[in-house]
């Protein structure tokens, strides 16, 4: 069974809509040839996001955007939680999703299983190049995969991908071709900051 309804579909949508990475665009001065002056790169104020099930905690750049799709699946209608947080003047997006899965297919379902449908459905939603992909787990052992990928555009996707306690979280770094060297300390931190709380 194929896991269509996870991230990869609300990733196009939100990349389609522009709300991540939208390039930003300076006006064109007609009257005067100089270039405006350069303003240095406004650095975010990191801290410690915890969601209201307090069910993960990650560093964010500021408090996140949240929001909630409803995804039409075969096993009927799933809720999937993302958290988006974008500095100004950078061209990176941090993501945290998560979707609980019911409770016949989290039980008859191998975490190996929904990692690797994961990662193809992505693939091809985005239409993206796999760069590389491994097998890891959470700092509390929860099984995970770790995938990067690279789209038309250039924007490459960092994706630690966790199954745990009958969901699946993602957290991912979209970064744009330009940035990504300046950038990846900043994203290996940011990903390797990433918890799974274990719920009671």
């Amino acid at each position: 069974m194929t896991i269509k309804f996870l991230l990869p579909f609300t990733t196009a949508t939100l990349l389609c809509s522009g709300l991540i990475l939208a390039a930003p665009t300076q006006a064109k001065h007609l009257s005067s040839p100089k270039k405006p002056p350069v303003s240095e790169v406004v650095q975010p104020k990191w801290q410690v996001f915890t969601p209201p099930d307090k069910s993960f905690q990650v560093l964010m750049p500021g408090r996140p955007k949240t929001d909630t799709q409803v995804q039409k699946t075969r096993m009927g209608e799933i809720d999937l939680e993302i958290f988006v947080a974008q500095p100004p003047e950078q061209e990176v997006a941090y993501l945290v999703t998560y979707n609980e899965f019911p409770y016949s297919y989290a039980k008859m379902t191998s975490p190996q299983k929904i990692l690797n449908d994961t990662k193809v459905n992505t693939l091809k939603v985005t239409q993206s190049n796999l760069i590389s992909a491994k097998n890891i787990r959470s700092s509390n052992g929860h099984p995970g995969m770790e995938i990067q990928y690279v789209d038309s555009s250039g924007k490459v996707t960092t994706n630690r991908m966790y199954v745990a306690e009958g969901r699946l979280y993602q957290v991912m770094a979209i970064v744009s071709k330009k940035q990504r060297a300046n950038l990846s300390k900043t994203i290996v931190g940011y990903l390797n900051s990433f918890q799974v709380v274990v719920r009671r």
